[in-house]
Protein backbone atom coordinates (compact mmCIF):
# COMPACT_ATOMS: atom_id res chain seq x y z
CA UNK A 1 0.00 0.00 0.00
CA UNK A 2 1.32 3.56 -0.60
CA UNK A 3 0.36 5.89 1.61
CA UNK A 4 0.31 9.74 0.79
CA UNK A 5 1.24 12.80 2.90
CA UNK A 6 1.06 16.36 2.41
CA UNK A 7 4.33 18.36 3.93
CA UNK A 8 3.79 22.12 4.38
CA UNK A 9 6.73 23.86 5.33
CA UNK A 10 9.29 26.66 3.83
CA UNK A 11 12.30 24.63 5.99
CA UNK A 12 14.92 22.80 4.16
CA UNK A 13 16.30 21.23 6.18
CA UNK A 14 12.99 20.02 7.56
CA UNK A 15 12.66 18.78 4.20
CA UNK A 16 15.43 17.03 4.47
CA UNK A 17 15.00 14.78 7.40
CA UNK A 18 11.22 14.17 6.82
CA UNK A 19 11.20 13.11 2.90
CA UNK A 20 13.41 10.22 3.00
CA UNK A 21 12.10 8.89 6.41
CA UNK A 22 8.25 8.66 4.59
CA UNK A 23 9.89 7.45 1.45
CA UNK A 24 11.18 4.66 3.57
CA UNK A 25 7.64 3.82 5.02
CA UNK A 26 6.17 4.24 1.06
CA UNK A 27 4.65 7.37 1.99
CA UNK A 28 4.78 9.47 -0.98
CA UNK A 29 5.04 13.06 -0.26
CA UNK A 30 3.48 15.97 -1.47
CA UNK A 31 5.61 19.40 -1.13
CA UNK A 32 4.21 22.71 -0.57
CA UNK A 33 5.62 25.72 0.53
CA UNK A 34 3.00 27.95 0.81
CA UNK A 35 0.01 27.68 3.49
CA UNK A 36 -3.28 29.18 1.36
CA UNK A 37 -1.64 27.20 -1.31
CA UNK A 38 -1.60 23.75 0.67
CA UNK A 39 -5.22 24.55 2.65
CA UNK A 40 -6.72 24.62 -1.07
CA UNK A 41 -4.78 21.39 -2.11
CA UNK A 42 -6.58 19.93 1.21
CA UNK A 43 -9.95 20.76 -0.32
CA UNK A 44 -9.72 19.04 -3.27
CA UNK A 45 -7.45 16.01 -2.64
CA UNK A 46 -7.22 13.15 0.09
CA UNK A 47 -4.22 12.74 1.97
CA UNK A 48 -3.30 9.78 4.49
CA UNK A 49 -1.10 11.94 6.44
CA UNK A 50 -0.62 16.07 6.51
CA UNK A 51 2.79 17.56 8.47
CA UNK A 52 2.40 21.04 9.26
CA UNK A 53 5.23 23.42 10.12
CA UNK A 54 3.18 25.44 12.64
CA UNK A 55 5.47 28.06 13.90
CA UNK A 56 7.73 28.97 11.00
CA UNK A 57 5.15 28.74 7.92
CA UNK A 58 3.29 32.14 7.74
CA UNK A 59 -0.33 30.46 8.02
CA UNK A 60 0.49 27.29 9.34
CA UNK A 61 -1.57 27.18 11.99
CA UNK A 62 -4.63 28.45 10.62
CA UNK A 63 -4.17 25.17 8.12
CA UNK A 64 -3.85 23.17 11.13
CA UNK A 65 -6.79 24.41 12.85
CA UNK A 66 -8.94 24.13 9.67
CA UNK A 67 -7.88 21.14 8.75
CA UNK A 68 -10.59 19.27 10.40
CA UNK A 69 -13.08 20.62 8.47
CA UNK A 70 -12.20 19.79 4.70
CA UNK A 71 -14.37 17.05 4.05
CA UNK A 72 -11.70 14.97 2.50
CA UNK A 73 -9.04 15.48 5.31
CA UNK A 74 -11.07 15.75 8.27
CA UNK A 75 -9.96 12.05 9.69
CA UNK A 76 -6.32 12.48 8.09
CA UNK A 77 -3.44 11.70 10.72
CA UNK A 78 -2.00 15.14 11.42
CA UNK A 79 1.32 16.59 12.55
CA UNK A 80 2.09 20.03 14.14
CA UNK A 81 6.05 20.64 13.77
CA UNK A 82 6.77 23.40 16.40
CA UNK A 83 9.62 25.65 16.58
CA UNK A 84 9.55 25.10 20.54
CA UNK A 85 9.06 29.62 20.83
CA UNK A 86 5.64 30.10 19.71
CA UNK A 87 3.28 27.33 19.78
CA UNK A 88 3.01 25.10 23.12
CA UNK A 89 2.36 20.82 22.46
CA UNK A 90 -0.91 20.87 24.54
CA UNK A 91 -2.15 23.82 22.25
CA UNK A 92 -1.10 21.92 19.07
CA UNK A 93 -2.96 19.03 20.55
CA UNK A 94 -6.08 21.08 20.89
CA UNK A 95 -6.17 22.28 17.29
CA UNK A 96 -6.62 18.80 16.24
CA UNK A 97 -3.14 17.30 15.54
CA UNK A 98 -2.66 14.27 16.85
CA UNK A 99 1.35 14.13 16.91
CA UNK A 100 3.90 17.09 18.13
CA UNK A 101 7.43 17.22 16.76
CA UNK A 102 9.57 19.94 17.94
CA UNK A 103 12.80 21.24 15.96
CA UNK A 104 15.43 20.46 15.36
CA UNK A 105 14.15 17.13 14.20
CA UNK A 106 16.64 14.23 13.96
CA UNK A 107 15.65 11.42 11.21
CA UNK A 108 15.71 9.42 14.64
CA UNK A 109 12.96 11.49 16.09
CA UNK A 110 11.11 11.24 12.74
CA UNK A 111 11.02 7.73 12.27
CA UNK A 112 10.12 7.08 15.60
CA UNK A 113 7.00 9.00 14.99
CA UNK A 114 6.22 8.34 11.74
CA UNK A 115 6.25 4.40 12.21
CA UNK A 116 4.09 4.74 15.90
CA UNK A 117 1.75 6.84 13.45
CA UNK A 118 1.50 4.22 10.44
CA UNK A 119 -0.84 2.06 12.10
CA UNK A 120 -3.47 4.73 12.48
CA UNK A 121 -2.47 6.24 9.01
CA UNK A 122 -3.43 2.70 7.46
CA UNK A 123 -6.75 1.81 9.27
CA UNK A 124 -7.95 5.31 8.01
CA UNK A 125 -7.28 4.15 4.72
CA UNK A 126 -9.06 0.99 5.54
CA UNK A 127 -11.99 3.31 6.81
CA UNK A 128 -12.66 5.02 3.86
CA UNK A 129 -11.22 2.11 1.07
CA UNK A 130 -14.00 1.10 -1.22
CA UNK A 131 -13.50 -2.50 -2.72
CA UNK A 132 -15.09 -2.56 -6.57
CA UNK A 133 -16.94 -5.84 -6.57
CA UNK A 134 -20.01 -6.73 -8.33
CA UNK A 135 -22.30 -9.52 -6.32
CA UNK A 136 -25.92 -9.52 -6.09
CA UNK A 137 -27.25 -7.85 -3.06
CA UNK A 138 -31.33 -8.19 -2.05
CA UNK A 139 -32.45 -5.16 -0.70
CA UNK A 140 -35.71 -5.41 1.57
CA UNK A 141 -38.09 -2.49 2.09
CA UNK A 142 -41.55 -1.44 2.97
CA UNK A 143 -42.25 -5.51 2.26
CA UNK A 144 -40.52 -6.35 -0.82
CA UNK A 145 -37.48 -7.62 -1.88
CA UNK A 146 -35.59 -6.03 -4.78
CA UNK A 147 -32.74 -7.48 -6.60
CA UNK A 148 -29.62 -5.11 -6.89
CA UNK A 149 -26.14 -5.54 -7.98
CA UNK A 150 -23.08 -3.91 -6.43
CA UNK A 151 -20.61 -1.59 -7.97
CA UNK A 152 -18.09 -1.13 -4.23
CA UNK A 153 -18.22 -1.75 -0.99
CA UNK A 154 -16.42 -0.43 2.45
CA UNK A 155 -16.70 -0.96 5.81
CA UNK A 156 -19.38 1.62 6.13
CA UNK A 157 -21.60 0.98 3.26
CA UNK A 158 -22.40 -0.02 -0.29
CA UNK A 159 -22.88 1.59 -3.48
CA UNK A 160 -25.48 -0.67 -5.69
CA UNK A 161 -27.12 -0.38 -9.19
CA UNK A 162 -31.47 -0.41 -8.58
CA UNK A 163 -33.88 -0.87 -11.09
CA UNK A 164 -36.50 0.87 -8.79
CA UNK A 165 -35.71 4.06 -7.00
CA UNK A 166 -35.92 4.58 -2.60
CA UNK A 167 -36.38 7.74 -0.88
CA UNK A 168 -33.38 8.86 0.33
CA UNK A 169 -33.55 8.19 3.90
CA UNK A 170 -35.36 4.91 2.85
CA UNK A 171 -33.95 2.48 5.90
CA UNK A 172 -34.25 -1.00 4.33
CA UNK A 173 -32.16 -4.40 5.24
CA UNK A 174 -29.70 -5.69 2.71
CA UNK A 175 -28.67 -9.30 2.18
CA UNK A 176 -25.59 -10.29 0.21
CA UNK A 177 -22.52 -12.61 0.18
CA UNK A 178 -19.31 -11.42 0.17
CA UNK A 179 -17.20 -13.02 -2.93
CA UNK A 180 -15.24 -16.16 -2.62
CA UNK A 181 -16.18 -16.58 1.19
CA UNK A 182 -19.14 -18.29 1.56
CA UNK A 183 -20.56 -15.59 4.01
CA UNK A 184 -23.80 -14.22 4.45
CA UNK A 185 -24.10 -10.80 5.24
CA UNK A 186 -27.66 -9.26 6.56
CA UNK A 187 -27.05 -5.48 7.69
CA UNK A 188 -29.55 -2.84 8.27
CA UNK A 189 -28.56 0.19 6.00
CA UNK A 190 -29.90 3.59 4.95
CA UNK A 191 -30.22 5.50 1.76
CA UNK A 192 -27.60 7.87 1.89
CA UNK A 193 -27.55 9.21 -1.79
CA UNK A 194 -28.85 8.33 -5.31
CA UNK A 195 -28.62 9.41 -8.49
CA UNK A 196 -30.52 9.15 -11.86
CA UNK A 197 -28.57 6.51 -13.31
CA UNK A 198 -29.91 4.22 -11.01
CA UNK A 199 -27.50 4.07 -8.46
CA UNK A 200 -27.40 4.19 -4.89
CA UNK A 201 -25.49 4.47 -1.61
CA UNK A 202 -26.13 2.84 1.79
CA UNK A 203 -24.89 3.37 5.12
CA UNK A 204 -24.67 0.75 7.16
CA UNK A 205 -26.58 0.44 10.94
CA UNK A 206 -26.26 -1.96 13.76
CA UNK A 207 -23.90 -4.35 11.80
CA UNK A 208 -23.89 -7.86 14.13
CA UNK A 209 -20.76 -7.81 15.31
CA UNK A 210 -20.06 -11.26 13.92
CA UNK A 211 -20.87 -9.92 10.16
CA UNK A 212 -18.81 -6.69 10.94
CA UNK A 213 -15.86 -9.23 11.81
CA UNK A 214 -16.59 -10.83 8.35
CA UNK A 215 -16.44 -7.77 6.37
CA UNK A 216 -13.20 -6.50 7.66
CA UNK A 217 -11.88 -9.45 6.96
CA UNK A 218 -12.32 -9.72 3.48
CA UNK A 219 -11.80 -6.45 3.32
CA UNK A 220 -8.28 -6.57 4.22
CA UNK A 221 -7.75 -9.45 2.09
CA UNK A 222 -8.61 -7.07 -0.61
CA UNK A 223 -6.93 -4.69 0.15
CA UNK A 224 -3.52 -6.92 0.83
CA UNK A 225 -4.00 -7.82 -2.63
CA UNK A 226 -4.24 -4.62 -4.35
CA UNK A 227 -1.51 -3.36 -1.69
CA UNK A 228 0.84 -5.97 -1.20
CA UNK A 229 3.16 -5.79 1.85
CA UNK A 230 0.37 -3.91 4.42
CA UNK A 231 0.50 -7.03 6.57
CA UNK A 232 4.03 -6.87 7.34
CA UNK A 233 4.46 -3.18 7.46
CA UNK A 234 1.99 -2.92 10.53
CA UNK A 235 3.93 -5.64 11.71
CA UNK A 236 7.18 -3.83 11.61
CA UNK A 237 5.71 -0.50 12.89
CA UNK A 238 4.46 -2.36 16.00
CA UNK A 239 8.09 -3.95 16.39
CA UNK A 240 9.45 -0.57 16.08
CA UNK A 241 7.31 1.21 18.68
CA UNK A 242 8.08 -1.54 21.15
CA UNK A 243 11.22 -0.84 21.11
Amino acid sequence: MTLDSLLLSQDPELVRVIRPTLEKLSIDVEICHEARAGADILIADKFDAVIVDCDDLNGGLAVLQGLRSTPSNKNSVAFAILNGHKTTTQEAFGMGANFVLQKPISALNASRCFHAALNFMIKERRRYFRQPVKMQVKVMYDGKTLNATSTNISEGGIAVMLREALPKGAAPHLKFSLPGSGIDVEVEAEVAWVDVKGLAGFRFHNVPQISQKHLEHWLNEQIEQEFPGTKERLAAAKSETSH
